[in-house]
Order: C-alpha cells, then sequence, then structure tokens
C-alpha cells in the first residue's frame, strides 16, 4: 500500500513537473541572468548581417544568436518589436487578415507575453509598470513594440512558443549612422536617401526627353518603350484606385491639388493621408511627389508631365522620412500603411518604393494582411547607395513571395540602369534611363508645370503599377492574379523569365489587350 502511495505519489510529481515544464516552454521563462559586461561592436554586428546577406541574399534577426540581436537592441533605440499568437495557432500568414485579436485566446496570449517582459524587466527595476514597457499596441496585427534593456527578456521571448519574433526594428538607423541622444558624432548622409532632388530639370528638348501631347502636357521618353501611348486609347486607368506608400506629397504641387482633374484627367479623387508617426500628408522630401508624379499625375494644360494612369483615382501615404526603412518610426508609418490599404475595399494596387537590407517581421505581417485582401503589391527592388551595397540583390520588402519586385532597365534594352538592384526575385522591368547619357525618365516637381526626372527601382515601380492600372482599368471585374497574368503574356521576356530580369518590360498595349 505504501509502495502503491509512494509511486502515485511520484507519478503526481512527475505529471506537475512536465505540465509547468510544458507551461514555462510555451511561456517563457523569468531569469535572474545578468546583462553581459560589453555589447557586440555596430561594427562586428554589421559585418555579420553583411556576410548573411552575401551568404542568404537576405537577413533576418533570427540568423543572428541571442548576444548579436541584444547588442544590437542596446545600442539602437531599445525598442523590441515582438509578434505573437496562442501556441496552437497554425497558418497565421494565410489567416492574418481575418483575426480577432479581441477573442479570448488572443487577447491571453498577448498578456502573457506582456507579463513574461514586465516580469523579466522588473529584476533590473522593481517599480516598473506595463505601461512603461509596452510603448506601441497594434489593434490589426499581433504585434507590439516594446521597451527592453536585459538579454534574459530577449531570450525568454525567443524561447516562448506564444513568441512568433522578436526584433531590434530600430538598429538599422543607427547601424547606418545616426547619433544616439545625449552622444556626439556625425551622423550619415544616409538618413535623406532619396530626398531633396525632386525639382525641376532644366534643358529637356522636345523630341528627345519628351513628346507634347493634347491637350497640353508632356509625354516621358520612356513610355514608347511600353507602348503606353497606344494602350491610352483604350485605358486611362479611370476606376481603379492606387495606393503610393512614400514620404507623401508636395502641398505645394496644384497638379495633386486644385489641379489633379485638368484637361484629359477628369472624374477622378485624390486621397493625402499620413501614418508616419507625427507627421503630415505633406512630403518634405520629394520622392513621394515624383512617384506620385510618374504614376498618376494629371494630362493637362500647362505643360506638365502626364503620368501613365493619368486617369485613376490615387492614394498617397506619407509613411517615412525618407527612401530608406531604417527607423522605428517608418517601420510603423509603413506597417500601418498597408493596413489601411488591405481595409480600403476600393484600393486595388499599393505601390511602395521604400526599403532596407533587413527583414522585418511586422512589416511582413502587414503586407500579407493587404495580400489576402487582395491588393496587387509592387514593390522596388533597389537602387544602390552606401547602404544597399552592389553585393545586396532585391532587397526587403520585395524579396517576399506576396510582393512583385520591380527593377529599372537601360533603353538598349539590355542593361539594368546604373544604381538598380536585379535577382531572381524581379518579377517585372522598366525602361526609364537613357543609355547614351543618362537622362531619366520625366516625372512632377515639387512646386511648378516644368517636369523633373527620377530614375532608380523607384520609378521602375511606380511606373509598373501604372501600367497595372491600365490593364485593370480595362478588365474591373478581373482578380489581381488574372492582371498579373495578363502583364507577363504581354512581357519581353514571359517565355523564358530571367534570373535577373523576371519576365521583362511589359507592353502595356499588349497588356490591355482590344
Amino acid at each position: 500500500m505504501k509502495t502503491s502511495n509512494l509511486l502515485m505519489t511520484g507519478v503526481m510529481c512527475l505529471a506537475l513537473f512536465s505540465c509547468r515544464k510544458n507551461e514555462s516552454a510555451q511561456t517563457g521563462t523569468i531569469s535572474n541572468e545578468k546583462n553581459p559586461v560589453a555589447a557586440v561592436p555596430k561594427s562586428a554586428i554589421n559585418r555579420f548581417i553583411r556576410e548573411k546577406l552575401v551568404d542568404s541574399g537576405y537577413f533576418k534577426w533570427d540568423m543572428a544568436g541571442n548576444d548579436i540581436a541584444w547588442s544590437a537592441l542596446v545600442q539602437g533605440d531599445s525598442i523590441l518589436s515582438v509578434g505573437y499568437q496562442p501556441a496552437d495557432f497554425n497558418d497565421l500568414s494565410h489567416n492574418i487578415h481575418a483575426i480577432d485579436l479581441n477573442s479570448a485566446s488572443w487577447k491571453e496570449a498577448k498578456q502573457q507575453v506582456i507579463n513574461l517582459i514586465v516580469e523579466n524587466e522588473k529584476k533590473d527595476n522593481p517599480a516598473l509598470t506595463e505601461k512603461e514597457v509596452v510603448v506601441l499596441s497594434r489593434t490589426k496585427l499581433p504585434s507590439i513594440n516594446v521597451k527592453v534593456s536585459r538579454m534574459a527578456t530577449l531570450k525568454s521571448l525567443r524561447n516562448s512558443k506564444l513568441v512568433r519574433y522578436a526584433e531590434p526594428i530600430g538598429y538599422g538607423v543607427y547601424m547606418a549612422g545616426k547619433v544616439p541622444d545625449g552622444k556626439v558624432g556625425v551622423e550619415s548622409t544616409l538618413l535623406n536617401f532619396g530626398c531633396g532632388s525632386n525639382t525641376a530639370e532644366p534643358g529637356l528638348v522636345a523630341g528627345a526627353d519628351y513628346t507634347n501631347i493634347t491637350p497640353g502636357a508632356k509625354q516621358s521618353w520612356n513610355y514608347a518603350y511600353h507602348n503606353i501611348p497606344q494602350a491610352w486609347a483604350k485605358s486611362t486607368g479611370s476606376g481603379v484606385k492606387v495606393m503610393i506608400i512614400d514620404t507623401g506629397v508636395s502641398p505645394d504641387q496644384p497638379n495633386f491639388g486644385s489641379l489633379f482633374n485638368q484637361g484629359s484627367s477628369s472624374g477622378r479623387t485624390i486621397q493625402k493621408l499620413v501614418t508616419y508617426p507625427g507627421g503630415t500628408p505633406d512630403d518634405l522630401c520629394g520622392h513621394g511627389t515624383s512617384m506620385a508624379g510618374a504614376l498618376a499625375a494629371p494630362r493637362g494644360t500647362s505643360g506638365s508631365a502626364a503620368g501613365i494612369a493619368y486617369n485613376s483615382n490615387l492614394v498617397t501615404v506619407h509613411a517615412a522620412e525618407n527612401v530608406v526603412i531604417l527607423s522605428q518610426e517608418t517601420v510603423t508609418g509603413v506597417t500601418n500603411a498597408y493596413i489601411l490599404g488591405g481595409d480600403d475595399p476600393d484600393v486595388k494596387i499599393i505601390s511602395m518604393s521604400l526599403g532596407t537590407i533587413i527583414d522585418v517581421s511586422v512589416i511582413i505581417d502587414a503586407i500579407r494582411y493587404a495580400y489576402n485582401k487582395q491588393k496587387l503589391i509592387f514593390c522596388a527592388a533597389g537602387t544602390s547607395n552606401s547602404f544597399f551595397g552592389s553585393f545586396i540583390g532585391v532587397i526587403f520588402p520585395a524579396n517576399q513571395p506576396e510582393v512583385y519586385a520591380v527593377t529599372g532597365m537601360k533603353d538598349n534594352l539590355t542593361d539594368r540602369c546604373g544604381s538598380c538592384h536585379v535577382g531572381s526575385k524581379v518579377a517585372f522591368t522598366v525602361v526609364m534611363e537613357k543609355a547614351s547619357n543618362g537622362h531619366l525618365a520625366l516625372s512632377t516637381a515639387m512646386t511648378g508645370n516644368d517636369p523633373s526626372t527620377v530614375g532608380g527601382s523607384s520609378v521602375a515601380t511606380a511606373s509598373c503599377a501604372g501600367i497595372a492600372a491600365l490593364v485593370w482599368s480595362k478588365y474591373p471585374s478581373y482578380p489581381k492574379d488574372s492582371i498579373v497574368a495578363r502583364m507577363i503574356r504581354a512581357a519581353s521576356l514571359s517565355q523564358h523569365k530571367s534570373n535577373q530580369f523576371g519576365w521583362g518590360n511589359v507592353d502595356a498595349n499588349l497588356a490591355v489587350g482590344q
């Protein structure tokens, strides 16, 4: 009898231990472990990231060990992006648009993750409160931003079955040269990359750089390479709403204000939104205005350059401070912009000419949210600078399977543009640079009617989105996959997809059809 009781007690203890162990593995542990004496230097972190980019073609923080991830966190803004889910939930990528974050299981998972973070952080600061830790709680995505300083917290999150990712999303801006508060140093010029150049281009020559078209507009020289003028006889983008996620649009450019409807452009709408924290819809950079110009500028009467889909409806979103997704503020802006696009039933196409070298999981969440709501998404393959080195192929998020990556080509139809990235993830190309003199595609300047010029994979992406709008306007009942199929069949490499240039240049006239 005693033996039986002892055996039963042992079994119960073992079961209890097993349950607690399973619960610990699911929710994570609270640890007294101290932080390392010193962080891994940024130079070593950056070298590690570069090596992974060379070896794998991409970088995600789950490739890094706890020491590197924590060192990036504390040498940045200490903001950790944490994705959560109930331990027994499967296939979130296909269902992220349909989950109910207010249901009991999702609320419980979120609170357990928050409790885990707070209790771990309290080991160094017993007075710490949840309000001080959670700096952002998203309402449409299962993700939070938290302020974290302890490696033990990061380790526990990474070991929890409730946690999908835990990433130092603000490191990019410090990696690139931003100086932390209270320290002296020189910031990188990358923090303004892509900004400040959207002014009228002097010396443009009729017949070479543009063609004068009715009623009083200019047609960029590169449109002929995609048979866009012929496509205009059948479709100009009417009835299709396109969202541009970028740096906003200039408040001083009436072609995106009171003159959005003029000449051959009529009956359409423009919305100017902002998701960048603390921002306004206004473009302080210039890049967003140039993207809007290439895609949807009016075919007007004052000598400005006409956009490809000059009768499409347009939504401009100020989501970033420049074209490189570096700061956690820009991550938030871009994430929220995709949510806006996903939630607007009238938005058909989303075009974004922003990117970075580090995959950001919360942006992936947002892209999947929009993709699952049947949005057709185009992203820039990448434009080289000191951050996007030539050793990198297609950058994030153009490297994601839910989007179509676009890059630029020269008018010799064989070479990529001088700064454009190529690779196996590229879907389409757009001619936007002259091989003979480097002249670029026309667009809309920050003020006035004299055109500016713009290059890189940025303008290629906005242009490709414009072509898609022409096609969708002709076939409004088609699903997005059918629109893409028409573009592929009309592309220069449709029979033999290239490992560098995808399906190539789309013949807009052929894609639109009869």
